[in-house]
């Protein structure tokens, strides 16, 4: 069983992939240390990785703010009104907000847009006129 080694990263390793020019991507990935020895002793060569160093390594920024590690999407801070007439609030904004299941919020309505009023955020006296309302 192999046994697994740093990865080179910057001039090192583009030194290295120069040298290995006659070798495949994914050869030249595992001599460069961008691969993950399995339980069962399999060797997966992390492609992805080895791509995304070499390109570091040339000076190409991926991730300038260095917040996105590749999972979801950034949001983009709109909504469309579904078919069935719904509109959902994903849980990014959620997240963001600090929001948490069950709490209760006032839908106000106005000229081309909702505001949404935390419960939480109002006196308590207008929080039971509003209940009294919708009752």
């Amino acid at each position: 069983m192999e046994e697994q080694t740093t990865p080179l990263k910057g001039r090192a390793l583009l030194q290295k992939v120069k040298e290995l020019s006659d070798l495949s991507r994914r050869e030249t990935a595992k001599e460069c240390g961008y691969y993950n020895v399995t339980k069962d002793g399999q060797i997966r060569v992390n492609l992805t990785e080895f791509y995304d160093a070499v390109l570091e390594a040339k000076g190409v920024p991926l991730d300038p703010d260095g917040a996105k590690d590749g999972r979801g999407r950034e949001p983009t801070y709109r909504v469309s009104v579904h078919k069935n007439g719904q509109i959902v609030i994903g849980s990014t904004y959620t997240q963001a907000m600090g929001l948490q299941p069950g709490e209760e919020f006032e839908i106000k309505l106005g000229y081309k847009h909702i505001r949404l009023v935390h419960m939480g955020d109002r006196p308590e006296e207008e929080v039971e006129e509003a209940e009294e309302a919708v009752s």
